[in-house]
């Protein structure tokens, strides 16, 4: 393995716990490892395997937005709520170090639903708690499939 492979897996692995824990952009991790990674080799091979990369990360990317937000329109949580979850998930990222987005989301949405339903919040919460984790494990996959595609382009190269 060359020293720009290991960097690359480097980034990989960074870009995967990025995915997990938001501090990092982990889809756009992988794919520039990737597209470096292309660079450094070359060739058909190389090229066709970043492709492949950034095609699985674009879907992942697509698709985890699309499904949990239909889920969540189909049990009745409407997009003003889901706004107020972000903005308010994105002051608390800055506001509590590390898991701040997803508290934050979760204050948002619950006091949003508070305010439009009354005492029945906490189901429309629960909902959106798990479109977030159902976006998390779409993300992940992707990422894990394009770890899968690059580690076969680096032995097939």
């Amino acid at each position: 393995m060359t020293g720009v492979e290991l960097l690359v897996a480097l980034a990989i692995a960074v870009g995967l716990a990025g995915i997990l824990v938001p501090i990092l952009p982990g889809s756009v991790l992988i794919l520039g490892g990737v597209l470096v990674w292309a660079v450094d080799v070359g060739g058909t091979t190389a090229w066709a395997v970043f492709a492949v990369v950034a095609a699985i990360l674009v879907v992942g990317g697509v698709v985890k937005y699309l499904v949990p937000n239909r889920r969540l329109k189909s049990i009745g949580v409407p997009s003003s709520t889901q706004w107020i979850g972000a903005a308010v998930g994105i002051v608390g990222f800055f506001v509590i170090p590390v898991v701040g987005l997803f508290v934050g989301f979760v204050l948002g949405v619950y006091a949003a639903e508070r305010h439009r339903v009354g005492d029945q919040a906490w189901p429309s919460t629960k909902a959106a708690l798990r479109a977030v984790g159902l976006s998390i494990l779409i993300e992940l996959v992707a990422g894990l499939a394009a770890t899968a595609v690059w580690v076969g382009g680096v032995l097939a190269t």
